[in-house]
């Protein structure tokens, strides 16, 4: 399975590839990371939680690394999941910040069938990059995931108040509002 995903942060780029490069970073905004942690130069351990209440292991190294640029990476020997990617940190044309672009290739475990499973309970991928790419614009620029009072937030958000696409208020939605 590959995954793109695209966002522009109002940072400079080597502000939103320092914050990115710090591992233990990740798991504030991707939320099926439960710990990513380096473990020797290069080299990181990564947690994630899987579906039915399960989680997922591996170590990864790091390819490439070019500081404000782009950062690549691919998963050890004996990984539950086989992954490897690359995250690039550019100028947003215009000066208008940095548009970080991630590429993730995995081998989904069941392959097809866990990949079915997978969107059959709400985890779908594409989804997943996107939601995980918002927050990251919303930690960096504001230092924290924007919720609404009293929403839930990590894992618990996440099974609570499943992310959909923004709508329009209805006329009902809207009258109610300017009653108020």
């Amino acid at each position: 399975m590959r995954l793109t995903g695209t966002t522009t942060i109002s940072r400079q780029p080597e502000d939103v590839y320092n914050f990115w490069r710090q591992w233990e970073n990740l798991p504030t905004f991707m939320a099926h990371l439960d710990e990513v942690r380096t473990t020797e130069g290069t080299r990181s351990h990564w947690r994630a939680s899987a579906p039915f209440g399960r989680s997922v292991e591996w170590d990864a190294e790091v390819t490439e690394d070019v500081a404000g640029e782009r950062i690549a990476w691919h998963s050890l020997e004996g990984a539950d999941v086989d992954n490897s990617g690359v995250v690039r940190f550019t100028p947003a044309p215009g000066g208008r910040g940095t548009e970080v672009r991630v590429e993730i290739e995995y081998k989904m475990p069941a392959g097809k069938l866990g990949e079915a499973v997978a969107r059959y309970f709400g985890e779908d991928p594409h989804q997943q990059i996107d939601d995980d790419l918002r927050r990251f614009k919303q930690v960096i620029e504001t230092g924290e995931v924007v919720r609404s009072d009293g929403a839930p937030g990590g894992k618990r958000a996440r099974n609570e108040f499943p992310q959909h696409a923004a709508q329009p208020l209805t006329a009902d939605e809207l009258a109610e509002e300017a009653s108020a």
